[in-house]
């Protein structure tokens, strides 16, 4: 059993995908040229900004997913997200409905501080977070006790499982790196627990 990386308040583990590099390259490349990147806005302290990076939801039919002001609809399942999400679900013990792609075109693309505790997830949600491509760093705070911090580099083709209490009290992000000049694409994968009215 994986370590928890956490010192309280929820669980998160690290993992390796346990594939070959050959195919996590293909895979890499293949998400990259194929995936219907979006470059979108979000509402951020009552004004629209421009999220800096990219993404993509594909997932189960009527599963749609509300952040930061927006509303997305999945596009379906391609063969290759469906081999990766048999990977997170192998790893985080759980079946998966959603994917959230995030596409980090290099260092000066980021994601800021945030919980994944939006109401489609429900209590106590469990995440599996896959990275391909550079290294970036994930940051951790504490919601109550922000001297409670961590951070941990996401290597390729490393899984990242958040789970328990982790969203009711932990703040992560990725943060921007000067000299990351290489692409990186994250996977979240999520499990709506609700349709409709969110």
């Amino acid at each position: 059993m994986s370590m928890n990386l956490l010192p309280c308040d929820g669980i998160m583990t690290m993992h390796d995908m346990n594939v070959d590099d050959a195919t996590t390259l293909s895979w890499f490349k293949t998400l990259l040229q194929d995936t219907a990147w979006r470059d979108e806005t979000i509402t951020m302290f009552g004004r629209q900004v421009m999220q800096p990076r990219r993404t993509a939801l594909y997932g189960d039919d009527g599963f749609t997913y509300r952040y930061s002001g927006r509303t997305m609809r999945p596009l379906p399942w391609t063969p290759t997200l469906l081999k990766l999400k048999d990977v997170a679900e192998q790893h985080a013990d759980t079946s998966f409905t959603t994917v959230l792609l995030n596409l980090y075109r290099n260092g000066a693309d980021s994601m800021g501080w945030h919980r994944d505790n939006e109401r489609e997830l429900g209590v106590n949600p469990v995440i599996a977070s896959i990275s391909l491509g550079a290294t970036r760093m994930f940051q951790c705070k504490h919601r109550s006790d922000p001297s409670q911090r961590l951070a941990l580099p996401l290597h390729h083709s490393s899984v990242l499982v958040m789970k328990g209490a982790m969203q009711e009290h932990w703040y992560h992000r990725v943060p921007k790196e000067r000299g990351v000049a290489e692409p990186r694409i994250n996977l979240t994968f999520r499990t709506i627990v609700g349709t409709g009215g969110f």
